[in-house]
């Protein structure tokens, strides 16, 4: 029996099947070859092995559980077109072979029974499926590596047939014939339109690919005609290709674009007598010498360091006569193979002293051994000191403070910097619009003379150079249109612009003092000390912006306490129960801590028109005594001003104007440097004046200005409540009737326009919406009352409660607030008021605890023509009781629903509205307008019966 073949020993095989000849085909595999061998009896799992493990060939058998091999191979061939797939089986037909074939079947094997005497015959058709696969797999891989070669962008290959004819191009070939491919295929390759001129290229071309028809490679460098637009070089090579049996089947030529290389050599030869001209021009000198120092070589630039030709080197000596002894370590140069940047001094021609970095290299240069190349850093060498000098100016600016130290510094270490005497700072003056001089070297006055203030305009070299912020170099400044002073010994000159802080000025009394180096320096010079005046300028804002932050924080810290102590008061004042109680709280927590020296309010005396102290707190030290606090507008003590003019007065510092007025004395003597007064007014009700003095000058700011004034109305208001409260619990009052003419009342409009009269009987309803009062209307329907009201820009809406013949109830919500809450604000009682169409009266309850003068004031001021007709005493003891005790018993709600319904009629007999009619009114439901006027009226009762000390029966009602 032959040997397996080896192809198998190092292949993996796949089978799939449950038939017995594929398990023998296995056992076989197995025993006679060194084949791994994978046995899977479905598809799924054959499916899942070639996706995730190699496998170099696969055999299956036809008739697989619920499937068929060719359904395996089908879904196989959506895999991989390569992998060798043999199909066999025992019942096959031409049908399934055919099925088979067009699936992508390697191999079909019909086994004949019984199958196992097949085995040598399976084994050898596998090993035929792997070598073909694999020999597939060499030309793939052949046709890659062809194609990858075909398409390399940097070679241009054509493909001939065996005659020389030209059957393909790549790309790059294609790109350099200028004509469509597919006229020149077939023809003769020498006779391409690339080399079809002179003959001799085509020869040389010819000449390649004969020799490779020959079986022989070839080579040749053609070059491309002359008279194409950029005309290249290729470096062409031809070799045959023969297949299995040694016939020649095709010629590949590639082509190599050599134009660059080509250039490069040209370029290279070209350059050399670049060199040659670059070394007799430049400005470094190349000397070559043997071991004794003999010159063997003398760069012909030499006279650019040392002024000497080449004659008068060599006359002078041996290397160390020119460059001087001890140059360098041998041995150390013998070590490093090169010395660089030995720095030494050489003396020239002239006698100037020169300084050089020298570079000396071992070379072997005809009879030379020692090359020295030579390089002046005179100037550099200079630069370097300079910008040394000018490093330790920049040191300095870090100490200095202003901008006058900075000007003297500049001109202090402009020798040291730029060898020049004369310099001198100009300084811009922003207020004066001026440049002033504000430091110069002695030597820049003995040139020019005392220098000038220049005004910033642009008609001086100084002001020129500022305002254009452009720097001024003059070789000869005389030369200049703008020179002021003509008769200066200045000569070379530079103006270099300091940003926005004034002008450099240096110069020499010599012409052309300006070369590259020290106009660089000069720069430098000035952009350091530009730097510098920067630097002092924003710490100076620095430091003003710190001052600045610490005052707002001082102020901060000082609102702060303000506004604690204005909580305190405002709490305080919510506890506080008579006028004096918070006239002396107030006082006490404004002085407590020593958060103000002394405080103290006072109340006007319409008698004497001054101020009478009522409360005070703090160091007083007999002040209050020592002053009249007169009530005028100047010349008096803030508090009498405040009282005259009702604005907050504030004073700042107590000792300016001392010896103007008396009251400023007395305050320094007793520590009160600063004063704030303000008014204690709340809905133009004066209560009267605080006054608060501190020991420090402006301790007061406009923040605490606004910050008390607010307290002030929250004081008044506080007082304003007080006198609320009492008007409510006194029982004795002032009853005041006025007469007024003023259509503004709207009352008085109304009744005008309506030509009815109309009557107030007291209570307004306050609302998000407005102010809601009740009006009976007599003699006029209550329509056209209503029509006319709805006219009117002071009435917003107008309802009708009830209507009777000639007259009615109105409700009208008003636009502006009424009378009634002003007065109620002073802690009196608008009581009633009748307009008709010629005169309105007004009844004003006033409680003896308000002073009358204030409300009959109050009531001149809101209306014109406003006359006190009469005034009576009333005592209302018991009626008061009963009537405050009712209005604590009931909501602003049940008061509203209440005051409806007594309006609209329902109360009288028969009822003018039914309760449906007043809970429409109101914009509520019949039951809740039922429910809030029994919880009334079970109040009015209960306060009625409780007040006579009559028993009432308990309620359950919770309604509120």
């Amino acid at each position: 029996m032959a040997a397996p073949p080896p192809i198998l020993d190092s292949s993996t095989v796949l089978l799939v099947g449950t038939d017995d000849w594929l398990t023998q085909f296995a056992t076989t595999l197995e025993r006679r070859t060194d084949a791994s061998v994978q046995h899977d009896r479905t598809k799924t799992r054959a499916i899942d092995t070639i996706r995730t493990r190699p496998t170099d060939c696969l055999i299956s058998e036809y008739a697989l559980d619920e499937t068929t091999g060719l359904d395996l191979l089908r879904e196989i061939r959506e895999e991989t077109t390569t992998l060798p797939v043999l199909l066999g089986t025992t019942a096959g037909s031409e049908a399934i072979a055919s099925e088979a074939i067009e699936a992508g079947v390697t191999d079909y094997i019909a086994l004949s029974d019984p199958p196992a005497q097949m085995t040598d015959e399976l084994i050898e058709r596998t090993e035929r499926a792997l070598r073909a696969a694999q020999r597939s797999a060499t030309q793939r891989d052949r046709a890659r590596q062809f194609d990858a070669i075909f398409n390399d962008s940097r070679t241009a290959t054509w493909v001939l047939d065996p005659d020389g004819a030209l059957t393909r191009v790549n790309e790059t070939a294609r790109e350099m014939v200028d004509k469509d491919i597919g006229t020149i295929v077939g023809e003769p390759f020498w006779a391409l339109p690339w080399w079809s001129q002179p003959d001799a290229m085509n020869a040389d071309v010819q000449q390649i690919v004969e020799k490779a028809l020959d079986g022989s490679f070839g080579k040749a460098v053609v070059p491309q005609p002359p008279d194409v637009d950029e005309p290249r070089v290729l470096d062409l090579s031809v070799r045959p290709v023969e297949n299995e049996r040694g016939d020649l089947v095709s010629i590949v030529v590639e082509g190599v674009d050599i134009t660059e290389r080509v250039d490069l050599e040209r370029n290279l030869r070209e350059s050399e007598e670049l060199h040659r001209v670059t070394l007799n021009n430049m400005t470094d000198t190349v000397l070559i010498t043997d071991e004794d120092g003999e010159y063997t070589y003398v760069c012909p630039n030499v006279h650019f360091i040392f002024g000497y030709t080449v004659d008068e080197i060599r006359d002078l000596g041996t290397i160390d006569d020119l460059l001087g002894d001890d140059l360098f370590d041998r041995e150390e140069l013998v070590e490093d193979g090169v010395l660089k940047n030995i720095e030494t001094t050489a003396t020239d021609k002239a006698g100037r002293e020169h300084t050089l970095l020298v570079n000396v290299r071992e070379v072997s240069i005809q009879d030379g051994t020692l090359l020295f190349s030579c390089r002046d850093i005179t100037k550099r060498k200079q630069r370097e000191e300079a910008l040394a000098t000018l490093h330790e100016t920049a040191r300095d600016f870090l100490y200095a403070e202003t901008h006058q130290e900075i000007a003297q510094h500049v001109v202090d270490d402009t020798p040291g910097v730029l060898t020049l005497d004369a310099s001198a700072i100009y300084l811009f003056d922003g207020e004066a619009n001026n440049l002033r001089p504000a430091a110069h070297s002695a030597t820049m006055t003995e040139l020019n003379g005392p220098l000038p203030t220049v005004h910033a305009d642009g008609e001086t070299l100084p002001s020129y150079s500022f305002v254009e912020d452009e720097a001024l170099f003059f070789d000869d400044v005389h030369d200049a249109d703008r020179l002021e002073n003509s008769a200066t010994d200045l000569r070379s000159a530079a103006y270099i612009p300091l940003g926005n802080h004034g002008v450099f000025v240096a110069g020499s009394n010599q012409v052309g003092a300006f070369d590259e180096v020290t106009r660089e320096l000069v720069d430098l010079l000035a952009a350091t000390a530009e730097a510098a005046f920067d630097r002092v300028t924003r710490e100076s804002r620095l430091r003003e912006q710190d001052r600045t932050l610490q005052q707002q924080n001082e102020q901060l810290s000082a609102l702060n306490r303000i506004n604690e102590t204005i909580r305190e008061i405002d709490q305080a004042l919510v506890q506080a129960e008579t006028r004096d109680e918070i006239y002396h709280t107030v006082c006490e927590l404004l002085t407590v801590d020593d958060r103000f020296r002394f405080a103290w309010i006072g109340t006007i005396d319409p008698t004497t028109d001054t101020l009478e102290p009522r409360a005070w707190a703090g160091t007083e030290q007999g002040y209050l005594d020592s002053q009249s606090f007169t009530v005028q507008a100047s010349d008096t003590e803030p508090a009498g001003q405040t009282a005259a003019t009702g604005d907050v007065t504030m004073v700042t510092n107590v000792a300016a104007g001392l010896r103007d007025e008396a009251w400023r004395k007395d305050a320094i003597s007793r520590d009160y440097l600063s004063v704030l007064s303000i008014p204690l007014v709340y809905n133009d009700l004066t209560h009267g004046v605080l006054t608060v003095y501190a020991p420090t000058q402006d301790a007061f700011d406009e923040t605490a200005k606004a910050v008390l004034a607010e307290l002030g109305e929250t004081i008044a208001s506080a007082l304003s409540a007080i006198e609320r409260k009492n008007a409510l619990l006194t029982t004795s009052m002032t009853r005041v009737e006025f007469t007024i003419d003023d259509p503004k009342f709207v009352l008085s409009r109304l009744a005008q326009d309506a030509e009815c009269t109309l009557s107030y009987q007291g209570g307004v309803q306050q609302s998000m919406e407005g102010s809601y009062v009740f009006v009976t209307v007599e003699d006029r329907a209550v329509t056209d009352v209503a029509d006319a009201a709805s006219q009117l820009v002071g009435i917003d809406d107008v309802q009708q409660i009830s209507a009777d013949g000639e007259g009615g109830v109105l409700r009208l919500r008003l636009t502006q607030p009424f009378l009634a809450l002003e007065l109620a604000d002073h802690g009196a009682v608008f009581r009633e008021a009748t307009a008709d169409p010629t005169t309105t009266t007004l009844v004003i309850d006033i409680p003896d605890s308000i002073d009358i003068r204030t409300i009959t004031q109050l009531v001149r001021e809101t209306f014109a023509g406003a006359e006190l007709r009469s005034k009576q005493t009333l005592d209302q003891t018991a009626e008061h009781n009963l009537y405050s005790k009712f209005l604590d018993s009931v909501t602003e709600r049940q008061l509203e629903v209440i005051q409806t319904a007594y309006y609209s009629g329902f109360f009288e007999s028969p009822r003018e509205s039914t309760g449906e009619d007043v809970a429409e009114t109101l914009g509520i439901s019949p039951p809740a307008f039922y429910q809030h006027a029994r919880t009334v009226q079970r109040k009015l009762f209960a306060a009625l019966f409780e007040e006579n000390n009559l028993p009432v029966a308990a309620s359950t009602d919770t309604v509120q």
